[in-house]
């Protein structure tokens, strides 16, 4: 018997391969699979309110800075504690910085107050009630929780529409968000 080990790559349509022996001869053919589409989604503000409001302090802090300055939350985790009343920003994907004065917003001069009084010994603004930075991993935990509370909420208030938006939604959609966001700043 013969046998051969073949490395395949990883974006093979595994639904429409197909195998035919003739004469002694395999062939196999191994169709590509179509590129992955983009999600087309636009986080209205009642799904974005219902996970604020069911998510901790850390994660309505996040919510909070990435909807006053337009930056994916993802980036909010590695945005420092200002010294004085300038928030410095750098996006990440495009490298683009910002200067953001704290007294133009509503919700951050209190997010600024709260992340000093705790006085932690690190330099990011994002903080965990215990003094830690807060990062991707329990961001996006804080996250799921959250979304996983409001969705359940909008169920049992019969709401199934907003429920599955709820449900839909990812830490990684939030980037639309700040799109949306930043383009009306």
């Amino acid at each position: 018997a013969f046998s051969r080990v073949v490395r395949l790559p990883t974006d093979l349509d595994a639904d429409k391969v197909e195998a035919h022996l003739a004469d002694g001869v395999l062939l196999v053919e191994l169709p590509k699979a179509e590129a992955a589409k983009p999600r087309k989604i636009k986080v209205l503000d009642p799904v974005w309110e219902a996970i604020r409001n069911e998510g901790t302090q850390v994660l309505q802090d996040c919510m909070d800075l990435g909807s006053a300055t337009g930056m994916r939350l993802t980036d909010c985790t590695e945005v420092l504690l200002p010294k004085g009343d300038l928030l410095h920003l750098e996006a990440s994907k495009t490298g683009k910085e910002a200067e953001w004065d704290l007294s133009l917003s509503a919700s951050l001069p209190d997010l600024v107050a709260r992340r000093r009084s705790l006085g932690a010994d690190h330099l990011m603004l994002l903080s965990t009630p215990d003094g830690q930075p807060v990062t991707l991993r329990s961001l996006g935990y804080h996250w799921d929780k959250a979304r996983g509370r409001a969705a359940k909420k909008a169920y049992l208030a019969n709401d199934d529409e907003l429920a599955r938006s709820i449900k839909v939604l990812y830490l990684r959609d939030a980037r639309k968000r700040a799109a949306q966001k930043s383009a009306s700043l």
